[in-house]
């Protein structure tokens, strides 16, 4: 699709930064408060005046949840307004600085603190979630995290977005990413539901401006819009506000206008102890996994389910399967028990009491009998259980894989050599697979700038540690484990009739490098496909002169 490319319209530009008199040396006056479209006035602003070394604030300030990753910037700016964000930028642009924007701070890589940082914009303080009537929509700042945004939701209107399980990531890059959650096979990703975005762009002149794109637009405003429905964060601006209503969504009542969560869930979680597992019952139970997928990723098949295998290093004493069926599937404990007669048939039951499991640990070590909660509990409890959440000082690296098709026994074999391997020592190493398909794939591939619409589960590979002298260590084993798997198409998983590549939000720097990626799939196919061309095209008319940057930003043309 090509687009249409001409002038955003005067109306669509909300605000410039012409002067940068209101500048100072150490930092910006503050903004005015404004009102914010069908909220009232909008909260105080906080002043702009820059975080520079040697404030006592600074340090926490320039290091992300990845504690591999620290930077040494010139200035933070902890904003609060769309305007405050002009006036930064625009400084920025006009003394030739570069910047990087954070809002929840768990990006994998070194996107944000970056050592040729000079400005981090810091969204922490834009964090309001409300129902903004003009717009008939749900807006939502990049500073409010994924478990403030339900919470509000859910309490306000009895509304929600199908975005992931981690409470404390930043709505900023989990949606541009196309980000995905338990959620997602019954309502898809939560991109799928973005109606509007605000973003500062910076023409080819150095201007900033504050630019409102809608699913409705178009010419290039439609292709703002979709660059941000899986196009990944740091590439065409920073986003200030998202807007949210469902496709084909009536009327003026806000309960109508998004999903609404089922009242309750079914949760199951299982574990088995490594000393009791068998290398054939470990091989049956990722095969299962990988054939009940296979079978159900149409959309409307299952829906209401999404399953999590957690495969855990050895260290760690147990792997395990966590699976939520929405209550409002019919006979939920039945879709379960099905569910879970096909995927462990051939592998022995793990240990009916907890208590007699000693490899099992955490607070979801086993739910061997299901238990009905309420969404909001579930959502509370699995959002804080995992192994980010109960240990958030880490040194991390990750990666990932869609699939369309299940894991081969060979490449299971390598899964068990590298998760039992004694080279490493770290509970901490993992392989997850988690569901995705069904309502995902009813998407056109297209229509959204995620461009996998077809596969039926997804892969993290991920380990964490909290020593800087245990990096060598775990990074070898990661990059080992991910290159075997995926040997025979040259390290990654490059799109086939297995799989179809990787997920921008797991953002991995290895994908555009030689020694880690020997196919001739080059990283921007493995996280877009045939939509990269698209996204350059938006790019270079929204950032000209590749203001916004970073390791794996979109290249202009």
């Amino acid at each position: 699709m090509t687009a249409d490319f001409q002038r955003p319209s005067r109306r669509s530009v909300l605000a410039a930064a012409g002067g940068v008199a209101a500048v100072g040396a150490a930092g910006l006056t503050a903004a005015p408060a404004v009102a914010a479209p069908g909220h009232g006035a909008a909260a105080p602003a906080l002043p702009v005046g820059a975080v520079l070394p040697g404030d006592e604030r600074y340090a926490d300030l320039t290091v992300g949840l990845n504690q591999r990753w620290t930077a040494s910037p010139d200035r933070v700016h902890l904003v609060s307004t769309t305007e405050q964000v002009v006036a930064v930028v625009g400084e920025a642009a006009a003394r030739g600085r570069r910047v990087s924007v954070r809002s929840g701070g768990h990006c994998y890589e070194d996107f944000v603190y970056h050592p040729d940082v000079d400005v981090v914009v810091d969204l922490s303080e834009m964090n309001r979630v409300y129902f903004d009537e003009k717009r008939r929509a749900f807006a939502v700042e990049p500073g409010a995290t994924l478990g403030d945004v339900y919470d509000r939701l859910y309490r306000g209107w009895g509304v929600t977005v199908p975005g992931g399980m981690c409470y404390s990531v930043g709505a900023g890059g989990h949606v541009a990413g196309g980000g995905w959650g338990l959620l997602c096979r019954r309502d898809g990703l939560i991109v799928d539901h973005l109606y509007a975005v605000e973003v500062v762009t910076v023409d080819r002149a150095g201007r900033a401006r504050a630019v409102v794109a809608t699913r409705e637009d178009t010419g290039p405003l439609r292709e703002l819009w979709w660059a941000h429905t899986g196009g990944g964060g740091g590439s065409f601006g920073i986003v200030t506000r998202y807007w949210f209503r469902t496709p084909g969504a009536t009327g003026t009542s806000p309960s109508g206008l998004l999903p609404r969560p089922p009242a309750e869930v079914v949760v199951s979680s299982l574990s088995w102890p490594w000393a009791k597992l068998t290398k054939a019952e470990f091989t049956t139970l990722v095969r299962n996994f990988g054939t009940w997928h296979e079978a159900h990723s149409a959309p409307g098949d299952n829906g209401g389910l999404v399953s999590l295998l957690n495969l855990n290093h050895v260290s760690s004493g147990s792997i395990g399967l966590l699976t939520q069926v929405t209550g409002d599937t019919p006979d939920a404990e039945g879709a379960l028990r099905i569910y879970l007669d096909q995927v462990l048939r051939g592998v022995s039951l793990p240990p009916e009491k907890p208590e007699e499991n000693t490899s099992a640990h955490g607070p979801l070590a086993n739910f061997y009998q299901p238990k009905r909660w309420s969404w909001l509990k579930a959502t509370h409890y699995l959002g804080t259980s995992n192994q980010v959440m109960t240990n958030p000082v880490l040194r991390g690296d990750e990666k990932s894989a869609y699939h369309r098709r299940g894991y081969t026994d060979r490449q299971i074999a390598v899964l068990w050599q590298h998760l039992r391997s004694d080279r490493l020592d770290n509970p901490m190493a993992q392989v997850v697979m988690s569901s995705y398909g069904a309502q995902v794939n009813a998407v056109d591939p297209a229509a959204t700038a995620q461009a996998h619409r077809d596969s039926v589960f997804k892969v993290l590979y991920q380990t964490n540690w909290t020593e800087k002298e245990d990096d060598a260590v775990n990074l070898a084993w990661l990059r080992g484990l991910y290159q075997e798997t995926y040997e025979d198409k040259g390290g990654v998983p490059v799109p086939d009739g297995q799989t179809s590549g990787c997920f921008v939000n797991y953002c991995d720097i290895d994908l555009g490098d030689a020694r880690y990626n020997t196919s001739s799939v080059a990283w921007h196919d493995l996280y877009w496909g045939e939509n990269y061309p698209r996204l350059q095209r938006a790019k270079a008319y929204f950032d000209p002169t590749n203001f916004y940057r970073h390791g794996q930003s979109v290249r202009l043309p």
